[in-house]
């Protein structure tokens, strides 16, 4: 099980990383852009990834991982069951939505890091 203490220090060791509320949830930026959310009544978060991300993600299993059921889930925003996801799925989940959201010489430093 991914804890939020576990979610939010593995999002904000990302360079240039902030946590902030976005309505009842709460979000993961790099300037300014959310590559991530946590919403603590249902213990799910939201990353964004690119349309082939989400499809490779969401192969692993569909009721871990599966885009979000509405146009935001045509825009790359996929969920994640966070109480049976496995941690490994999930670190590079949110490492490729920090890297599809944070500009290019951010991403590509923390990926040699």
């Amino acid at each position: 099980m991914i804890t939020i203490d576990t979610f939010r220090q593995l999002a904000l060791s990302f360079p240039e990383t902030t946590e902030q509320p976005h309505f009842e949830k709460t979000s993961f930026r790099v300037r300014k852009k959310i590559f991530a959310t946590y919403d603590s009544k249902t213990n799910l978060a939201s990353v964004k990834l690119s349309e082939t991300e989400q499809d490779l993600f969401s192969t692993f299993d569909k009721s871990i991982v599966w885009p979000v059921p509405n146009k935001w889930g045509k825009q790359g925003w996929t969920l994640l069951d966070l109480a049976n996801i496995p941690a490994e799925t999930f670190i590079d989940a949110l490492t490729t939505a920090y890297r599809t959201v944070a500009p290019a010489h951010r991403s590509d430093r923390h990926v040699r890091e």
